[in-house]
């Protein structure tokens, strides 16, 4: 996972007052926050959210069997595919990972509910996506989240939004 990688995102992230943004995981974590916060929020920017509800289990065990069996081949793998298709290096935004936290990323899923009650407050909500995407399914992400949010489709960018 990355930490500390807000600078990759600096064309496109609102950095208002009432904006809460997330990458990838973070995407998760900021729209979690949102849900339970009471704090004025008037906008939430999900950056490549994490999407993986469209995967079967099989897919999600090889996932965290080739984690637990080779954690600097799996990391080295996910830095070269977070990035594709652009040379961005990645190392130092480079948080220690745990199969746990893996887990609960590759089982979360997004509750429609959730959504629909924030934007029913006023919430708008921005997707950005990269339609090269390596990490996740981006005509599954678009198809989902485009019933709730605007969608922004990055051609020839990854899921850090770099061409």
């Amino acid at each position: 996972m990355l930490q500390n990688e807000s600078e990759l995102f600096d064309e496109f992230i609102d950095r208002g007052d009432f904006c809460v943004a997330g990458f990838s995981l973070g995407a998760i974590r900021a729209l979690e926050y949102v849900y339970k916060s009471s704090e004025r929020v008037d906008k939430i920017q999900l950056f490549s959210p994490a999407f993986f509800q469209n995967k079967d289990q099989k897919f999600k065990r090889m996932q965290l069997m080739a984690f637990n069996s080779s954690f600097k081949l799996y990391k080295e793998n996910f830095y070269k595919n977070s990035s594709y298709p652009s040379r961005v290096s990645l190392e130092k935004y480079y948080k220690a990972d745990t199969s746990e936290l893996l887990e609960f990323l590759l089982e979360y899923e997004y509750d429609k509910d959730k959504i629909d009650s924030l934007l029913k407050i006023g919430v708008k909500i921005e997707v950005f996506l990269g339609d090269e995407d390596r990490i996740i399914d981006f005509k599954e992400a678009k198809n989902f989240f485009g019933k709730f949010a605007t969608i922004y489709q990055l051609k020839g960018r990854g899921h850090i939004l770099h061409g």
